[in-house]
């Protein structure tokens, strides 16, 4: 009987890591996915993990407190880490939304049919393709991996390094803003161009209309230069595993 008890709160250990892991990260956690797959494919990964993961702690001498305290301590690092891989994949779509400020359709707003939400339809179509040149590449590998690794350094039971895992969440941010800069950098110069150019037109032929001529040439040559980058996406996805490597606190 005690060896049971051990072996399940053992399994539930590993069960709140992954769970809270999955819950977060891109294209597993989205509300397009039903959620009796989510829950079949968590529960095969903790099986699969459960039997392969050491114990640091001694299952058997824990009170009900404790083993309370234990699953909150794997559902934060689930989370941290889930948090992490979330933040650097949205890089995508956050060059694209600054994309389509400089194009004028901030306003223009969709229903995301992966997550649920409002979006606007540039930075979701980006997305879109980022998702299946990483998910053709064996991206989704690498969150198995993610999840093996961090039971290395930090075994199922031990207790919560917070400020590294905040460290990692805040380099997480700054990454995904710095990268989603660099992804739009291109097409944001193609836009100063533009606007160097209308405004020589502006002062000399005063009576053009610069706001109505501007607004045309703006989307035209925002939709141009996004059909330039698109190929440039893929470079990203190799980009993106580098980047979890540095990232992850593990």
């Amino acid at each position: 009987m005690a060896l049971m008890i051990e072996k399940l709160l053992g399994f539930v250990m590993v069960l709140a890591r992954i769970s809270a892991f999955f819950l977060v990260i891109p294209v597993f956690g989205w509300k397009s996915i039903p959620a009796r797959i989510k829950v079949a494919m968590t529960v095969l990964l903790t099986i699969f993990f459960s039997m392969i993961t050491p114990i640091s702690v001694n299952t058997g001498q824990i009170s009900s407190t404790e083993a309370v305290l234990l699953m909150a301590n794997e559902a934060t690092y689930g989370l941290a880490l889930g948090l992490i891989a979330t933040f650097v994949f949205a890089a995508v779509k956050l060059s694209g939304r600054i994309i389509e400020r400089q194009m004028g359709l901030a306003m223009a707003q969709i229903l995301d049919p992966l997550t649920g939400e409002r979006a606007q339809p540039l930075g979701s179509l980006l997305e879109m393709i980022f998702i299946m040149l990483f998910l053709s590449a064996n991206g989704h590998h690498l969150f198995l991996l993610i999840i093996s690794r961090s039971y290395d350094s930090f075994p199922a039971g031990s207790i919560p390094t917070i400020p590294v895992l905040t460290e990692g969440i805040i380099q997480a941010g700054s990454t995904m803003l710095l990268h989603g800069l660099k992804l739009a950098a291109p097409i944001l110069a193609a836009f100063l161009l533009l606007m160097v150019v209308l405004a020589v037109l502006a002062r000399m032929v005063p009576e053009m209309n610069v706001l109505f001529v501007s607004l045309p040439l703006r989307v035209g040559l925002g939709l141009l230069m996004v059909a330039i980058f698109m190929p440039f996406i893929s470079s990203f996805v190799g980009e993106f595993a580098k980047l979890m490597e540095k990232l992850l606190p593990l």
